[in-house]
């Protein structure tokens, strides 16, 4: 039996969103859903509006600041990541990269190239952030240090692809793909054969699912599939290359040997935070996830290809 996919694509959270459904009669439902949950996640986390959560926490010079659940199950994953990565993805390093220049909407950044102002500066330090799930009364909290800013991109497009799917497919009953920007994350039953997902080594930011030429096209059936690259979000400032995955220990863009990593993972979030980690620990990601049994495809600069814990070859 060969099942009919339904597809729309859209831009979201400074990205593209692209949502398959099994089931095409759901599509205009689900599309809202995620439509809303993109929303929701844009008004708690992104560090561009002025409206957002995270700029309040970010604004209060050390004081508490009362957030919402979705805000602090969202830096709950970022400070998770932190401590299983040993602190290699931070989420206290928003001021790393004001200080290159990532100050505003992406699109916008790449049209700056002057020379940077100010030298770079360190992560603020993870440790230092503190999130109180359960207040005595009314809703969590959290302070962060003053002079310390918080940038949860390396996780919450991830978790908003894992948000999504599972309410789609709590609520169409569909087998569900949700892509925000390479975070993929799919429910329910799958198509026959599963979801096919292609795999680009040299995606920039203006790629599309339509535009992107896989080298690799892959079967997922559950969880999800994550893929980081410091290609995706570059841009050039006085003539230096600079790119979004920052070293924490130096506040600078981290320099590693792969120019794309791909893993697999029982959710977004998880396949996210290890790929994310892997572009920064370089030639030891491959034994770390490995040992972890997490299935993943590394590409070097010079278009050399690792595969680890039974990623199928090209």
């Amino acid at each position: 039996m060969t099942t009919t996919i339904a597809a729309r694509t859209f831009r979201a959270l400074g990205t593209f969103a692209t949502l398959l459904v099994a089931d095409p009669g759901v599509l205009a439902e689900a599309h809202s859903l995620l439509a809303a949950e993109l929303e929701a996640v844009d008004a708690a986390c992104s560090r561009f509006r002025g409206d957002s959560e995270l700029w309040r926490v970010n604004l209060a010079a050390g004081r508490p600041v009362p957030v919402s659940q979705l805000f602090a199950d969202a830096l709950s994953v970022a400070l998770d990541a932190a401590a299983l990565t040993a602190g290699d993805v931070d989420p206290t390093c928003g001021l790393s990269l004001v200080r290159l220049g990532y100050d505003r909407d992406f699109a916008q950044v790449r049209r700056h190239t002057e020379p940077l102002r100010q030298p770079p500066v360190p992560a603020g330090g993870w440790r230092r952030v503190k999130l109180d799930t359960h207040p005595l009364a009314g809703r969590p909290t959290v302070r962060v240090p003053d002079g310390v800013l918080l940038d949860l991109g390396a996780t919450a497009k991830a978790l908003a692809a894992d948000r999504a799917a599972a309410a789609i497919e709590a609520a169409t009953r569909s087998g569900v793909l949700v892509n925000l920007g390479g975070d993929i994350r799919v429910a329910g039953d799958p198509p026959d054969g599963g979801w096919p997902v292609g795999i680009a080594d040299d995606a920039d930011f203006d790629a599309s699912t339509t535009s992107i030429e896989p080298r690799q096209v892959v079967m997922i059936h559950d969880g999800g599939l994550a893929t980081s690259s410091p290609l995706g979000r570059a841009w050039r400032r006085d003539g230096v290359e600079l790119h979004h995955i920052i070293d924490p220990a130096t506040g600078r863009p981290a320099r590693s040997c792969w120019r794309t990593v791909s893993v697999a993972a029982a959710s977004c979030v998880d396949a996210n935070i290890a790929s994310t980690a892997a572009i920064l620990r370089g030639e030891r990601a491959v034994g770390w996830l490995d040992g972890l049994r997490l299935p993943a495809r590394l590409v070097r600069h010079d278009s050399t290809v690792v595969t680890v814990a039974g990623w199928p070859a090209d």
